[in-house]
């Protein structure tokens, strides 16, 4: 078969199977409000968007250039009877950010189902990603060219970074692919501690052990995992290392009674799994799974320099955007007959 042909084919495969899962997607958070429906659905503008991304065109304008060009197939594929203005497409990609993140959590649940992964045991992680043109500075105004809607933040792989975060919470199980199963996207100095707060009540059902680092250290994280009114036979853990903050102790002195002293004693109880045989050969399954994942999902997209657009929302959507078209690959190597995380040949077969 030529390899023009074998490329339409791979694409056309590739929107089929994310066009459900986008319409499913769309009705989990339909729009609300005065005025009439938009002429163009939601998931007609995040397929258009993953089909740009899938070529890498990285600025809206290249973007839409190429979707143009390609215009009279994507109507045929998605049934669309006219084109999306230049305009609209700008205006709504701004917009997509909130319709990929659901998605991505629609087609985390289908992997678990389709065995591509096992949520067992699952871990969170926050990621940095630099901002586009000059670096801002934390005690002066914006200077001309600096990406006002970015922010600063530190951490021990990258420093500190002025520009945007994702956090991504993947399957790490012993059997399966890491595979992301819940994902945001936020400017770089937004909390770890509540970001995931969002994302505790959506773990899977099959879920025993939630691998976080120290910056994920609170009270109420380890109350979202562990306090989810399962049986206690089935509860799960929260296993983050303790850090202390404000020069006070990790773990204070127990009191006599009330509240704080049942936070302490949840604490201390969490040191001592995490210190155990145990809980050291569990953790360590976090810097095998969640962190090089990052690596491999910045490498796949061109993100290991810098995010592709300048404001917030752009840079949620593509973001975003970008994680679900992963988990779609992975999904397409598997019904490849492929049971890695090899999804490099696609993207070249483009």
């Amino acid at each position: 078969m030529p390899a023009r042909a074998l490329s339409g084919t791979c694409l056309e495969r590739l929107v089929r199977m994310a066009s459900p899962v986008l319409q499913a997607a769309q009705r989990q958070c339909p729009r609300a409000g005065p005025g009439r429906s938009p002429d163009y659905q939601d998931w007609h503008l995040a397929a258009l968007i993953l089909v740009a991304l899938l070529h890498r065109r990285k600025s809206k304008s290249a973007q839409y250039r190429f979707l143009h060009e390609r215009r009279a197939t994507l109507q045929h594929w998605l049934h669309l009877a006219d084109f999306p203005a230049r305009s609209t497409y700008f205006t709504r990609y701004r917009q997509g950010h909130g319709l990929f993140q659901e998605a991505i959590g629609l087609q985390g649940t289908k992997a678990l189902a389709e065995g591509l992964a096992d949520a067992s045991v699952v871990a969170v992680d926050k990621s940095l990603v630099a901002a586009r043109g000059p670096v801002g500075h934390p005690q002066q105004p914006p200077r001309p060219g600096v990406d006002a809607e970015a922010a600063w933040s530190r951490s021990n792989h990258d420093g500190w970074v002025w520009g945007y975060s994702f956090e991504t919470l993947v399957a790490a199980g012993p059997h399966g692919l890491v595979f992301p199963l819940q994902a945001s996207a936020a400017a770089a100095n937004a909390s770890e501690c509540r970001t995931f707060l969002h994302k505790a009540p959506l773990l899977p059902v099959t879920t025993r052990y939630v691998l976080a680092d120290a910056g994920y250290d609170s009270n109420d994280c380890q109350q979202a995992v562990e306090q989810n009114g399962q049986p206690r036979a089935a509860r799960r853990r929260f296993l983050c290392p303790l850090q202390a903050r404000g020069g006070k102790p990790a773990i204070g002195r127990y009191p006599q009674r009330g509240r704080r002293r049942e936070l302490c004693r949840q604490r201390q109880q969490r040191l001592n799994f995490l210190r155990s045989r145990r809980g050291q050969s569990l953790y360590r399954r976090r810097g095998q799974t969640v962190e090089p994942f990052h690596e491999w999902f910045k490498n796949s997209f061109d993100l290991s320099d810098h995010v592709w657009h300048r404001g917030l929302h752009n840079n949620q959507t593509q973001l975003l955007a970008a994680l679900f078209t992963y988990q779609l690959l992975l999904r397409y190597n598997h019904r490849c007959g492929h049971r890695n995380a090899q999804v490099q040949w696609i993207l070249d077969t483009l």
